[in-house]
């Protein structure tokens, strides 16, 4: 018997604000989480700048992985995040493949 991929617990995403803002987060269910966004109880940061849209999620092998990476993509710059968005990753030339496991939404 083949063991089957493990669904990831811990997600890493990026939100799009109205304003254009980036908001990057981690959460074990990212369906749930983009709903308490979008009504107003997700992040103080997000509450004045609705509506949101989910652009970018990359999954984490457990929640302190997910933590780590989320506290990395707040230090980036904002053209490094949206290298991320369009499928590539931060510091790597334009034109290249995007990053396993990470996707452009």
């Amino acid at each position: 018997m083949v063991p089957r991929p493990r669904k990831p617990r811990w997600w890493v995403y990026l939100l799009r604000c109205r304003d254009g803002t980036l908001y990057a987060g981690a959460t074990n269910d990212v369906d749930r989480r983009l709903a308490a966004h979008a009504a107003g109880r997700g992040a103080r940061y997000t509450r004045s700048r609705l509506p949101v849209k989910l652009v970018w999620k990359e999954p984490a092998r457990d929640r302190g992985a997910a933590l780590s990476r989320e506290a990395r993509l707040k230090r980036l710059r904002r053209s490094e995040k949206l290298r991320l968005v369009r499928g590539g990753r931060p510091g790597q030339p334009p034109g290249r493949a995007p990053s396993a496991g990470a996707s452009r939404l």
